[in-house]
């Protein structure tokens, strides 16, 4: 049906009309949080480039195509699609990134014009229908192992996250693979290799990483983080490492031949000596770029709440603005009892730490055994800059802590705009311990205050939070023993809960529909219960009982999400889209922030669904645009490619000409802004050759004029000193829309 949306996203005030008084509620402990109306100071972030993601699928009546709208595109850009290169529509598509073609076959190719300002765009590439509403990725399974008893296990396709590792504005898929024999930390016994696998959409493997034995197989022990962490157009990958993990070029980390491994003693199969590492990889490789010791470091076992290795192997990890323009990465440890966090920048070739919270810390004391088994990422205080929620408790960008809840470890948790009514955002969290003073609680995600919540006494594993009814305004909430459904302001629904899994907005319009197994299911808010919309069959879920997909992420097609599973036989992985024509525009969610850093923590420990910034749902309005620069790839081309550097030559005697993809007008480069560097060397400023603007191949390829500029020869030759051969040279830049670029090519070196 259709929406009216308001032209401005705005919040009206709040009345709490829940049975819980506030009064009795738990007071937050602060640390200099923020009121809850703050304004938010947005900052401009690097954000990804994407491509138009078009995709088209065959359905009973035609096909079904679908096609991104940019977080960065005009409320007035328009589309015009193309079958077999015949236009189909009679006006520019100006109210939807979707489209039911009656007439489309098997057979047909199809591609998207933007109109921007009465004006053709570059058009996408051209794609085919997909013969069902999911895409087969091959996956090359690893090979059996064999237990230290005689028996065999078996790997299965895990956890998956998703990342741009080539530039080329597309996504491709990384898999963590779980040996049969994997633990929880709970458990003792030795478990087979962890591996983690590259895979281009078409199934091509691109590199395969082993984390070798020092490293136990289980869901709490290997959180990999993919994004583009330097700002170069390409997502790097950044897991915990120990001596014998061996990079997707071979080469092994530390001691190839230790091992740590509990063999002989009263605690079989656990790692709880030996150094423990930080290691970033280079996404379209796998090659190792840097390794630093862990932080926080095991050190005693006993610190963490056990003596057995239990707690001192919780690990946590995320992407976090901390600067509110660029990503960190933070790596945590524990939540128990002692937590500690620690943040780092992958910038210009250096990784440098930025901070580090640790419970232990004078002042920290009472944040300790406040986290849960996954985290969320949002700007909760409207200073521009993210904070990160750790269960009960939230870490400021500095690393300081903002407040304290003290309502203790959970197994759920969810961040976003849950009440529209209310300014800023909120935190809805199950609780543990059966003494916390609620078993669900619902909280102001800039203060910690309490807005009210449902007593259990009693360990609530399950919560979960969506609009899923129109009838109550906002995401309504719900939870395991015995809580119920709820509206976002405590007034109860229902005892009859829908599935407690995770939440995907799949059909046309903006509720948010159940995702549990391998299942999809709309709540039917009148009758209280579940219809299927969609059964994977052939297909799989993980981690037992979280029966959670391998992924979940808008990851191309309109703003609607995807679903990721593995086959049975984790030969390959099936990633279904919807065929449900919508009347509703929404840029790319993997453009809003909040979203984005979710799909980034989402194979942490006990998966959880992403949320959005903004409030998506039924009577929402415009989402605000995200203030955003994009890392845009470009293609560079070195003249000449072959440099002696004992020719003297003429000053200005190297051009590079410069090429961006077809959407970006490659004469907004700032040519002052241009350096070209090599090998980390300090950086060559441009000047810019005004007489050429770049050569043909560069302009058919690109779709814009291009520019070209000079180096100086002398500079680039002092810069090559000790090289030759084949040599990498990196080609940076702004724009003055505020997007960046990032090529490479290659300069033959003699001597």
């Amino acid at each position: 049906m259709d929406k009216q949306f308001n032209r401005r996203f705005k919040k009206a005030s709040h009345v709490l009309v829940s049975a819980v008084l506030l009064g009795a509620l738990a007071a937050p402990l602060h640390a200099g949080a923020a009121p809850a109306n703050t304004s938010s100071t947005s900052k401009q972030r690097q954000m990804e480039y994407l491509d138009r993601g078009l995709v088209a699928v065959k359905v009973d009546s035609g096909v079904f195509v679908s096609w991104r709208l940019l977080g960065n595109e005009p409320e007035s850009i328009a589309f015009n699609l193309y079958r077999d290169g015949v236009k189909l529509n009679s006006a520019p598509i100006t109210n939807s990134t979707n489209y039911q073609d009656n007439s489309g076959t098997k057979d047909s190719k199809y591609s998207v014009q933007a109109i921007l300002k009465g004006k053709e765009q570059q058009a996408s590439e051209k794609v085919g229908v997909w013969d069902t509403n999911y895409l087969s990725v091959p996956l090359q399974k690893p090979a059996d192992g064999t237990n230290p008893d005689g028996s065999a296990f078996t790997y299965s396709a895990n956890d998956a996250s998703v990342g741009d590792l080539d530039g080329d504005g597309q996504y491709e898929i990384i898999l963590k693979w779980d040996p049969s024999n994997s633990k929880d930390n709970s458990q003792d016994g030795i478990t087979g290799e962890v591996f983690i696998d590259a895979y281009k959409l078409d199934g091509t493997l691109m590199w395969r990483i082993s984390l070798g034995k020092n490293i136990r197989a289980g869901a709490h022990y290997t959180q990999f983080m993919v994004y583009d962490l330097d700002g170069d157009g390409k997502a790097e990958v950044a897991f915990k490492t120990a001596d014998g993990t061996t990079d997707g070029t071979g080469k092994v980390i530390g001691d190839a031949n230790a091992d740590y491994r509990d063999l002989t003693g009263s605690r079989p199969g656990r790692v709880l000596s030996g150094p423990e590492f930080l290691t970033i990889f280079d996404g379209k490789t796998g090659k190792e770029l840097v390794t630093t010791p862990y932080d926080p470091p095991r050190g005693n076992v006993t610190d963490w709440g056990d003596n057995y290795g239990n707690r001192v192997d919780r690990f946590l990890a995320c992407i976090a603005y901390l600067d509110g323009k660029r990503p960190s990465l933070v790596m945590a440890r524990g939540y128990y009892t002692r937590t500690v966090l620690a943040a780092y920048n992958w910038r210009d070739g250096q990784l440098t730490k930025q901070w580090t919270f640790d419970s232990n810390d004078a002042g920290n004391e009472t944040y300790a055994g406040q986290g849960n088994h996954n985290l969320s990422v949002a700007d909760v205080d409207g200073d521009g800059k993210d904070e990160i929620i750790y269960g009960a408790m939230t870490i400021d960008d500095n690393g300081k802590g903002l407040y304290n809840t003290r309502l203790g470890h959970g197994d759920a948790l969810h961040v976003g705009d849950l009440d529209p009514d209310r300014p800023g955002l909120e935190v809805f969290k199950v609780d543990e311990d059966k003494n916390s003073p609620y078993g669900a609680a619902m909280w102001d995600a800039a203060t910690g205050e309490v807005l009210w919540g449902v007593p259990t006494g009693k360990d609530t594993g399950r919560g979960m939070s969506a609009d899923i009814d129109p009838n109550y305004k906002g995401e309504e909430v719900w939870a395991s023993t015995g809580v119920g459904l709820y509206s976002n302001k405590g007034e109860k629904i229902s005892s009859t809960t829908p599935s407690i899994n995770f939440g995907i907005w799949w059909d046309g319009d903006l509720l948010r529909e159940l995702l549990d197994n391998n299942r999809i299911d709309k709540w039917d808010y009148t009758n209280f219960k579940a219809v299927n919309l969609l059964t994977a069959s052939e297909a799989s879920s993980n981690n037992g009982t979280k029966a959670n997909p391998a992924l979940q992420a808008d990851l191309f097609g309109d703003w609607r999400e995807e679903a990721v599973w593995r086959t049975a036989d984790s030969t390959a992985l099936h990633i279904y889209t919807t065929t449900a024509v919508t009347d509703h525009r929404i840029s790319t969610l993997m453009h809003d922030p909040v979203y984005r850093m979710g799909i980034a923590w989402q194979n942490v420990a006990y998966n959880q669904p992403p949320h959005t910034g903004f409030y998506l749902g039924d009577g929402m309005g415009t989402p605000p645009m995200p203030n955003m620069y994009v890392a845009l790839p470009a293609e560079v081309k070195v003249q000449p490619n072959t440099l002696n550097v004992k020719s003297q030559g003429g000053k200005n005697s190297v051009t590079v000409d410069i090429g961006l993809p077809s959407a970006y007008d490659s004469s907004l480069i700032e040519v002052g802004t241009v350096q070209m560097s090599v090998y980390g060397s300090k950086p060559i400023s441009a000047q810019e050759d005004k007489g050429n603007k770049g050569d043909k191949d560069s302009n058919d390829k690109h779709g814009d004029k291009g520019i070209t500029v000079k180096f100086d020869r002398q500079q680039l030759i002092e810069a090559l000193k000790g090289q030759n051969g084949d040599v990498e040279v990196t080609i940076t830049g702004t724009l003055r829309n505020g997007n960046s670029f990032n090529g490479t090519d290659t300069l033959k070196v003699i001597h």
